[in-house]
């Protein structure tokens, strides 16, 4: 597979559209498109249960988490089921 493909723009109704090279094509029917500086990038849609998928790809997160709660009261016991038959 190539790295690059010259193309042109077209206007498609109001909207400018671009032929996508049969080396590029990808699986299914819809894409996430966005900006990124002067780059158009276009992923397709991932199936839900590509979320394990995500998880293995992303970066690790080295950094240590605020504590959020460290100013607040301390949580109280309660029982949520008190007015409901089980």
């Amino acid at each position: 597979m190539s790295a690059e493909h010259h193309v042109k723009f077209f206007r498609n109704g109001g909207a400018q559209a671009v032929v996508i090279p049969a080396e590029f094509e990808m699986a299914g029917e819809e894409a996430v498109m966005r900006k990124e500086g002067d780059r158009l990038v276009i992923e397709p849609v991932g199936q839900k249960d590509d979320f394990r998928q995500w998880l293995a790809s992303i970066e690790p997160w080295d950094e240590e988490f605020p504590n959020v709660d460290e100013d607040q009261p301390p949580m109280k016991e309660s029982d949520i089921f008190k007015d409901v038959d089980r």
